[in-house]
């Protein structure tokens, strides 16, 4: 029988949004960053329409499957030499004016190359060109599926939700139908990061 502790940890729960009243002036993209720093022990993200979006800490599990994800993309980029790599730490102002940090996400060096060293060391005024959202055993799968449909309607050419508890991983194109794949061993990034392949060991099923 499960503990306590056990179940608790499998129900799915919804991020703290925090709504500012209107006699409250919307803070600037500086000072948001600026309070984004000031509480790094928590993920925080803004919607489109102003809502501050605070989520806690991922867990042990969630983290060890991330950085098996990002490890996997940043050594293609190494290889690949055409864009940049970022973990979940990296935040992005959409063109929506959402602010959104996604798992991993990987972004051409021609767009990076426009934006001024101030730019780049504070959330980036773009979207990147493929952005991963890895689901935890506590994420709404509603909740992330809408987040991937924001990052294809701001420009992202290609998006992943890997989705562990359900064996799945879902893959986003602009103008294309959301295409699943059911207990996949590794997904592909062709043709839009060519070459690279995700191994899905240790992400969708334990390592052995």
């Amino acid at each position: 029988m499960a503990t306590l502790a056990e179940t608790v940890g499998t129900v799915e729960t919804t991020p703290l949004v925090v709504k500012l009243p209107s006699s409250i002036v919307e803070m600037t993209d500086d000072q948001f960053f600026d309070f984004c720093q000031v509480n790094r022990d928590l993920r925080i993200e803004r919607t489109a329409e102003g809502e501050i979006v605070i989520m806690l800490p991922a867990g042990f599990g969630s983290g060890c499957r991330n950085a098996i994800i990002t490890e996997q993309l940043r050594a293609w980029a190494k290889r690949n030499g055409t864009g940049v790599a970022v973990d979940s730490s990296a935040g992005f102002k959409l063109p929506s004016g959402a602010t959104r940090s996604p798992d991993a996400a990987w972004i051409l060096k021609s767009r990076l190359k426009p934006l001024s060293i101030e730019e780049r060391e504070k959330f980036l005024p773009l979207c990147p060109d493929f952005v991963v959202e890895l689901r935890s055993p506590t994420d709404r799968l509603a909740d992330l599926k809408r987040k991937l449909e924001e990052y294809i309607d701001n420009g992202a050419r290609l998006g992943w939700l890997i989705d562990p508890p359900g064996r799945q991983v879902f893959i986003y194109r602009p103008a294309r139908t959301v295409e699943v794949l059911d207990h996949p061993e590794t997904v592909s990034g062709d043709p839009e990061l060519a070459g690279f392949v995700l191994d899905l060991k240790g992400v969708l099923e334990p390592e052995s």
